[in-house]
């Protein structure tokens, strides 16, 4: 549910995105030949990002979709993370075999973000989604954090993450963006208010059956 006080944390993310992110336009309307879900623009992106601080050790990671995230659709958006190791490659049958990871991150369109069992501090605002990742929940399994490989992915339905066909769209297509450098430490300051009052308004769990696959 988005209250009052949600919408003033995301006026403050708004002012706080950072200037400087590492970014990969997406093509619009780009659906996987495999993908059976609905072709609606809240499964296509069109922009993802990755920044992050080594001062708070914090990734920034974001998401633009060509439609409004819709709370009522059975929406998620995941970031596989390659921090090294990039043990899981499952998506070579449907054109995507450099996009490989060894650790997930769950954006859900129905309210809440999660890695694991970890809640998450994040803000979904009309086509957009932002998340705050702690670098010690992505410990490396050999690169360093502006080495480490993203990859968004959204998907219908997570309880069963083995069904490529539930997957609408990559991005980058069949590779990985890595991480830039910081923005100006103020920008993080407000971008962290912004986060915390959202975290604070939201409320909502779910079982989550969604581990390391995609």
């Amino acid at each position: 549910m988005r209250t009052p006080v949600l919408a003033l944390a995301l006026a403050g993310f708004a002012f706080g995105t950072p200037a400087i992110a590492s970014t990969t336009i997406d093509p619009v309307g780009d659906f996987l030949p495999s993908y059976t879900g609905p072709h609606t623009g809240e499964f296509d992106v069109t922009n993802f990002s990755v920044t992050f601080d080594p001062s708070t050790s914090l990734f920034r990671i974001g998401g633009t979709l060509a439609g409004t995230i819709n709370p009522e659709t059975d929406g998620y958006y995941i970031i596989g993370v390659n921090t090294g190791a990039g043990a899981i490659d499952p998506f070579g049958s449907i054109g995507q075999p450099d996009v490989e990871f060894d650790k997930v991150v769950v954006v859900a369109g129905e309210g809440e973000a999660f890695i694991g069992t970890e809640d998450l501090v994040f803000s979904i605002f009309g086509n957009s989604f932002s998340v705050l990742v702690p670098l010690s929940l992505l410990p490396s399994t050999g690169a360093d954090p502006l080495d480490y490989g993203f990859n968004l992915w959204p998907r219908t339905e997570i309880d069963t993450p083995g069904n490529l066909e539930h997957i609408s769209d990559f991005a980058p297509n069949n590779a990985l963006l890595k991480a830039t450098a910081v923005p100006e430490p103020v920008t993080w300051m407000t971008m962290l208010l912004g986060f915390g009052l959202a975290g604070a308004s939201l409320r909502f769990r779910r079982a989550r059956p969604f581990a390391q696959q995609a």
